[in-house]
């Protein structure tokens, strides 16, 4: 069987994404408590979920940088999950998929939704297979829908890990 060169690697279920993000202890606290996102989570600021786990965990120095001491597993519904995707933007501009520049950079500035491709990492921090990680943006340049997952709660929050 022939491996993708990019893939998105996530747990999920029929109707669900589970998805990882790192917060200081205060959001995460809070949001854990309501079992949704409330301030101090703010909803305009751009964020990379991660629906890796382990890659979530290389990207947070494993829970030890601060302001990302807490991961948390966040159930994005499908539906929402596959939205993002649609309404998404590569964050660099590959002349294979874009006809030039300036149409890419025209994209960026509308979407809602950014998609970087990195590479997994092995327990080794060796380089693995690509997946994808996603930026929800709800700031100045870009407004989301009502159906974006980054406008609305999205699903249960779990601690992943904490400080």
């Amino acid at each position: 069987m022939t491996v993708p060169r990019h893939q998105i690697r996530a747990a999920f279920t029929a109707d669900a994404v589970t998805v990882y993000q790192a917060y200081p202890p205060e959001i995460a606290d809070a949001a854990l408590r309501a079992g949704r996102f409330v301030p101090p989570f703010k909803r305009e600021r751009m964020t990379w979920i991660k629906p890796s786990f382990r890659w979530m965990m290389y990207r947070c120095g494993w829970a030890l940088k601060p302001g990302q001491e807490r991961v948390l597993a966040v159930d994005i519904s499908r539906a929402g999950f596959e939205w993002a995707l649609r309404h998404a933007c590569l964050s660099s501009y590959d002349p294979r998929l874009h006809p030039d520049r300036e149409a890419w950079q025209r994209g960026l500035r509308v979407s809602p939704v950014r998609v970087q491709w990195d590479p997994e990492r092995s327990l080794r921090l060796a380089p693995l297979l690509s997946s994808a990680q996603v930026k929800f943006h709800c700031g100045r340049t870009a407004r989301c829908r009502s159906d974006c997952p980054a406008r609305r709660s999205t699903g249960t929050s779990t601690s992943g890990s904490s400080g």
